[in-house]
C-alpha cells in the first residue's frame, strides 16, 4: 500500500486542509506514515504570511531534497499560500519539487471520478470547518488575498450537512473557519450570514459547541453578537484583530476602522456578553510605526486586557501594498523590543484573568491526552489540564481549577458545580 506523508505549517485553515486532504489521499488507497522518507507521496501544505514561517516552509523544501535524492520514486508536492499564479518561478526555484496546487485545493493528478466527500474519517472530538475562502479586504501588509483569491463562501445547506455528518462520526466541537467570517454568504444567491450559519449549525443534535474565527472590527455585525448571546452552543470567546492602537498606522495598514470604532465594538460585545473571552492580534514595527505609536497600542491593550494576544513584529511579504510602497524602516532590534513589551504586559494581564478560576469548577470539553494528562478547553477557550485514570475523550467534564497560569490551567475532576 502506497504511503502518504504531510507537513503543516500556518493557521487553523491550512491544518483543516491537510486533515481533509490526508482522508481524500486515503480514499485513493494510500495510509499515512510518520516521515517523510518512509513515504511514497509527500505533501507540505505551507504558509508565507511572516517571514518566519516562510524560512520554515524554504527550510524544509530544501532538506526534502536528499530525500528525493536517496528516494527518486517519491512525490513531492506543495500546497498552501506559498504557491501563487507565478508557478513557473516556483518550478525553477525548487526544480525537485514535482507539483504545486493553490491552497483549498485537491491534487489534480490523482483525482478519480465520483470520489467520495472528503471528510476526515477519525476526526477529533474538536475539529475545522472551512465556511469561506479568500479575502476582500486587502489589508497593506497581507498576502492572503492574492494567494487564496477573493471571498468564496460555501452554501449553508452544504455546510449544515457536512457538521451533521461530523457529528455523526463523533465530532463533539467545530470551529468555523474563513480569513474573514463575517463576511460569509454575501456572495451566495440568497445572501445568509454567519448569523445565519449559526442558528442553523445550534439546531444539530449532539453537536456541544460551535466556534468561529477570524472576525475583521469592520465587518461584525449587530446581529452576530446578538447571535452568540442567544445561542447555547456558540462559546463565548471572540477572536477580533485590531493589530494598532493607533489611527494612523491602521489607515496606512487599510484596516477600515479607526480605535475608537474598535473600543465601541468591545463595549458593545462585553455588554451583550459579559463573560466573553476576547483575542486579538497585534503586529508591532509597522513601517514608520514612532514610539508614541507603539505606546498608543500599549495603553489600548492595558485598557481593554484581552484574554489572548498574538503578536508578531512586520515583516513585508512581496506582492503586498506595504512591501511595495512603504519602507521597512524600523530596525530588527526595535522590533523585537517592541514584541517584548506587548509579549511581557499580556503575560502579566493573562495571570491576573486566569487567576480569577482558581478554585472555581468549570467545563472543559476534553479532546486529547498528552503527556499523560487529559487536556481540553472550556467555553471561552481556556486550555486545561487534568489527571485521571477514566477515559473522558469527547466528553464535558467538570473541572476545579487548583493552579493557573498565563497559558493554561490545572485541575482535578470535580462531579459537583460549585459555580
Amino acid at each position: 500500500m502506497p504511503q502518504y506523508y504531510i507537513w503543516t505549517i500556518g493557521c487553523q485553515m491550512n491544518k483543516a486542509e491537510s486533515e481533509r486532504l490526508g482522508s481524500y489521499l486515503e480514499q485513493l488507497g494510500y495510509q499515512a506514515t510518520a516521515t517523510a522518507d518512509q513515504a511514497d507521496f509527500i505533501v507540505l501544505n505551507s504558509c508565507v504570511v511572516r517571514q518566519s514561517a516562510e524560512s520554515r516552509v524554504v527550510n524544509k523544501l530544501n532538506a526534502l531534497k536528499s530525500v528525493k535524492e536517496s528516494h527518486p520514486g517519491i512525490t513531492l508536492a506543495v500546497t498552501g499560500c506559498l504557491v501563487n499564479s507565478r508557478v513557473d518561478q516556483l518550478k525553477q526555484r525548487f526544480p525537485h519539487v514535482d507539483y504545486f496546487f493553490k491552497p483549498g485545493d485537491y491534487p489534480q493528478w490523482l483525482e478519480k471520478q465520483n470520489k467520495l466527500p472528503v471528510l476526515p474519517r477519525r476526526p477529533s472530538p474538536c475539529t475545522f470547518v472551512s465556511i469561506i475562502q479568500g479575502c476582500d479586504n486587502f489589508c497593506s501588509y497581507c498576502i492572503v488575498p492574492y494567494r487564496r483569491g477573493r471571498e468564496r463562501s460555501r452554501p449553508l445547506a452544504e455546510i449544515a450537512d457536512e457538521v451533521k455528518e461530523l457529528v455523526h462520526r463523533g465530532v463533539k466541537e467545530v470551529t468555523l473557519l474563513g480569513q474573514n467570517v463575517d463576511s460569509y454568504g454575501h456572495d451566495l444567491p440568497d445572501q445568509p450570514d454567519l448569523a445565519d450559519l449559526l442558528y442553523e449549525l445550534n439546531t444539530i443534535e449532539g453537536l456541544a459547541r460551535l466556534r468561529f474565527l477570524t472576525n475583521h472590527p469592520k465587518d461584525m455585525s449587530p446581529r452576530l453578537i446578538e447571535a452568540i448571546a442567544e445561542l447555547d452552543k456558540v462559546c463565548e470567546q471572540i477572536s477580533l484583530p485590531v493589530q494598532s492602537g493607533d489611527n494612523d498606522i491602521l489607515r496606512v495598514m487599510g484596516r477600515g476602522y479607526t480605535v475608537e470604532d474598535y473600543r465601541q465594538l468591545v463595549t458593545e460585545i462585553r455588554s451583550k456578553i459579559p463573560q466573553v473571552a476576547l483575542s486579538t492580534d497585534v503586529i508591532v514595527g509597522f513601517p514608520s510605526e514612532t514610539e508614541p505609536q507603539f505606546q498608543q497600542t500599549v495603553s489600548l491593550l492595558s485598557e481593554l486586557r484581552f484574554d489572548t494576544v498574538h503578536v508578531a513584529a512586520y515583516s513585508p511579504r512581496p506582492g503586498t501594498i506595504a512591501a511595495r510602497k512603504l519602507e521597512d524602516n524600523i530596525p530588527s532590534a526595535e522590533k523585537k523590543g517592541r514584541l517584548i513589551k506587548i509579549e511581557q504586559l499580556q503575560e502579566t494581564i493573562a495571570t491576573e484573568i486566569n487567576a480569577r478560576l482558581l478554585g472555581r469548577t468549570v467545563e472543559v470539553l476534553v479532546d486529547s491526552k498528552n503527556k499523560g494528562k487529559w487536556q481540553g478547553r472550556t467555553r471561552t477557550g481556556k486550555l486545561v489540564f487534568f489527571s485521571d485514570n477514566n477515559d473522558y475523550l469527547g466528553q464535558v467534564v467538570k473541572i476545579r481549577i487548583e493552579k493557573t497560569s498565563p497559558w493554561s490551567l490545572q485541575g482535578k475532576v470535580n462531579a459537583y458545580s460549585d459555580d
